[in-house]
């Protein structure tokens, strides 16, 4: 192939174009490009020509670029055309025994990375009972004022919102019954046990969760963790540990102030239900248990934990740049999900076998 003239970027889809039609007719053992008229080229067009080699060589035909002048062999040089094609393996369509051992196989490297994970986290709980101030407590401030102080206006609005619309839902069959002051025993047991818990343990999800992955893996694809190891420092010990405890310590708190403001988002549905903000209190007091508030902080810390120890071992997972923080980060949300449920699920049964 003999090229000729100034070929520029405004040239270039005209000449893509011929190329293809001279890749698909090459049939011979030798096809080069042959550079000797051309005057000047600039890098669009020396790519696409790059481009063209390897296409070729990847069909057989050996390709290369020649008779470049002084003033334009650099350019081909930068662009590695003076070097030899990359050929690349042809893709093989896999069937579905080889995806499922691949996915088994995928399966079988997660468990295996979240046992060593544990691992680390027991060796580290151990070390700090030895030395208490082994673990990076001062970062613990900051923690807590990050998952916990910059999350409780979306808390308690979410769990308001959460408490006015079980009343709103239940308000037109307690009419029905003349029942309409159990708007209160609804809203309160239902907010206390379940929804506060739950709705504090997602937003925890999607904000600390996802941020501690997403941080740790940048850490992680930085090689800072590595780092850490070389000067001495347990990563547990000093990232993870600090991080465990700030949700713990979060977690109920937030999920107290979710108690209160989802009881007060009844309170706006028992107006018209004609009982009073009094009466409604009262019925609060008299059948809102003490067990149904403490039944919900001790999911809400087991929650805590849970989401602290997934966002921190998909973040020590992350591999490559940042793709591999995105898909922890999206995987830590997923998996908090799913776990959530679980712990819900184990608690609710234990607390009513419990008679709780």
């Amino acid at each position: 192939m003999h090229l000729a003239g100034d070929l520029r970027m405004e040239d270039a889809a005209a000449l893509w174009r011929t190329l293809q039609g001279f890749v698909a007719r090459a049939a011979g053992p030798v096809l080069d490009i042959d550079l000797g008229s051309v005057v000047a080229v600039d890098g669009a067009v020396m790519s696409l020509l790059v481009a063209i080699r390897d296409q070729l060589a990847q069909k057989g035909v050996k390709c290369a670029i020649v008779g470049a002048s002084d003033r334009i062999r650099p350019l081909v040089h930068l662009y590695s055309g003076d070097q030899p094609p990359r050929v690349y393996p042809a893709r093989i369509r896999k069937g579905w025994v080889a995806g499922l051992g691949d996915a088994v196989s995928s399966a079988g490297d997660g468990l295996r990375h979240g046992v060593v994970f544990l691992g680390e986290i027991t060796a580290a709980v151990g070390a700090l009972l030895r030395r208490p101030r082994a673990a990076n407590w001062r970062a613990l401030p900051g923690l807590l004022e990050r998952a916990g102080v910059d999350g409780v206006p979306i808390v308690l609005l979410l769990n308001f919102l959460i408490g006015f619309v079980m009343g709103f839902q239940s308000a037109r069959e307690l009419k029905l019954y003349g029942a309409n002051v159990y708007v209160a025993d609804v809203v309160g047991i239902a907010v206390t046990r379940e929804l506060a818990p739950l709705m504090t343990a997602i937003i925890m999800s999607g904000r600390s969760g996802a941020a501690f992955a997403a941080e740790l893996g940048t850490m992680r694809v930085s090689e800072e963790i590595d780092a850490l190891r070389t000067l001495g420092f347990s990563p547990a010990s000093y990232l993870i540990l600090p991080r465990i405890a700030a949700l713990a310590m979060v977690a109920p708190v937030l999920t107290m102030l979710g108690d209160v403001f989802g009881v007060l988002g009844g309170v706006a549905v028992a107006s018209s239900l004609d009982v009073t903000p009094r009466g409604y209190f009262a019925e609060i007091r008299a059948d809102v248990l003490p067990s149904d508030v403490w039944t919900g902080l001790i999911k809400s810390v087991a929650f805590g934990i849970d989401i602290a120890l997934i966002g921190c071992q998909q973040g020590f997972a992350a591999r490559g740049a940042a793709s591999g923080v995105g898909r922890g980060t999206t995987a830590t949300v997923v998996l908090c999900l799913f776990t959530i449920v679980i712990i819900d699920t184990v608690f609710t049964v234990l607390f009513r076998v419990a008679g709780r």
